[in-house]
């Protein structure tokens, strides 16, 4: 292990214990004051040590709202596993699930088709999706509160990646108005030419959209239209996952 993720580990588990004064995170790490200032302050833009108004330094929120999330996914992918694996079954179609965590959409499970075994998606789970060129992502920042999608956005470059990529902005906000106004997205070979997909929303225990559910082809095996023939099966895995997350239809 390098010996500064030694050292700002040593300083976020000595934070969580009780306040640290700058003098004593030096002679902690046998450093000079400057050194040790420059990880706690490192460690402070990452809000894992906040700084008091004796600054000193204490444990900070971001690795509580780390651990929330993991734990948040881990509990999400548990939940959903027997409807995910019953939707693959009776459509044949690998099925993802994806959730917003951070500033990232993330695949936290795939199932994939054993039907076309020499036939693999590029998705991965853990994996951070398209925002932007993914039927997943469409579902998932169409139903944010405006500012948070404004602020997602800010960090995507609506880059082309095929002929049928979004890349203007004022087409993309009518896109997600679309998917809005039905309930679901598609993504028409928009990330990847040769892969289709349909998502649709998982919501918690407030009608928030936390997650989405999608199936997905190689074009070749099964169109766009022929996955939208599923569009019933995949909202009622939807209803039954959300559900298990408290939401009342």
């Amino acid at each position: 292990m390098s010996q500064s993720v030694q050292r700002a580990i040593t300083l976020i588990q000595r934070s969580a214990q009780g306040p640290l004064s700058l003098t004593e995170a030096a002679t902690l790490l046998d450093v000079h004051k400057s050194t040790a200032l420059r990880l706690l302050q490192t460690l402070e833009s990452a809000r894992f040590v906040r700084r008091t108004g004796a600054g000193t330094y204490v444990f900070g929120g971001g690795l509580i709202e780390l651990s929330e999330l993991t734990l948040g996914s881990m509990d999400l992918r548990q939940l959903a596993g027997r409807p995910l694996r019953d939707l693959q079954r009776r459509t044949g179609h690998t099925v993802h699930l994806a959730q917003l965590t951070g500033d990232e959409i993330i695949y936290i499970d795939k199932v994939d088709s054993p039907a076309h075994p020499t036939v693999q998606l590029p998705s991965r789970v853990g994996h951070a999706v398209s925002i932007h060129a993914s039927a997943v992502g469409k579902v998932i920042l169409a139903h944010l509160p405006r500012a948070d999608r404004e602020r997602l956005l800010s960090y995507v470059t609506l880059e082309r990646h095929t002929p049928t990529t979004i890349t203007d902005r004022d087409s993309f906000e009518v896109e997600l108005a679309t998917v809005r106004h039905r309930g679901w997205a598609a993504d028409n070979g928009e990330r990847d030419s040769y892969v289709v997909c349909a998502a649709v929303p998982v919501r918690d225990s407030r009608g928030k959209v936390v997650a989405a559910i999608s199936i997905s082809s190689v074009e070749v095996v099964a169109s766009l239209p022929q996955l939208e023939e599923h569009l019933p099966l995949l909202f009622a895995t939807a209803r039954v996952v959300s559900a298990e997350l408290g939401h009342a239809h």
